[in-house]
């Protein structure tokens, strides 16, 4: 597994494993009104394309393909970590977290935050990361419960 950071050309595949992803993954652990609800935040290629340029995003790519996705901000937020139904349970979601907080240590930051869903929880507290609160994204029945995450870096140095 290669991990490589995201290009302008990157924006449809990692566009489509979003989509996958909360369409195929996330259907386990939400409803389908959530699932559409979620799906639907995408928007179009273009704005996708300039929110994951300016995300700092990763991506894993496996012979030759994107196998997933993560970002983190200049705070230590992490918004999106999304892995290819084709290659779930292959550890790239541990791969791209272990390399975003190799990131964030080079950094010198504190703690990394997220807002986990019920399906990503638990390759996140594998990380060390713990829940700090709940969190629901929609509104009536397309309410989608996520955790609210933080992990404190021990050893961290400013560059």
């Amino acid at each position: 597994m290669e991990l490589r950071a995201y290009t302008a050309g990157d924006a449809q595949a990692t566009s489509v494993i979003f989509l996958r992803a909360v369409r195929e993954t996330a259907r386990a652990h939400y409803s389908p009104e959530q699932v559409e609800a979620w799906a639907a935040n995408y928007g179009d290629l273009d704005s996708w394309a300039a929110a994951r340029a300016a995300a700092h995003t990763q991506l894993a790519i496996i012979d030759g393909h994107v196998a997933g996705f993560t970002d983190l901000d200049d705070h230590g937020y992490i918004d999106m970590l999304f892995v290819d139904t084709d290659f779930g349970r292959h550890g790239v979601a541990s791969a791209l977290l272990a390399s975003v907080v190799a990131l964030a240590r080079q950094r010198g930051l504190p703690a990394l935050t997220t807002f986990a869903s019920l399906t990503s929880r638990p390759v996140f507290e594998r990380h060390g990361f713990v829940i700090t609160g709940e969190r629901y994204f929609g509104e009536g029945d397309r309410a989608a419960k996520t955790y609210a995450m933080r992990c404190v870096l021990a050893g961290t140095t400013a560059l």
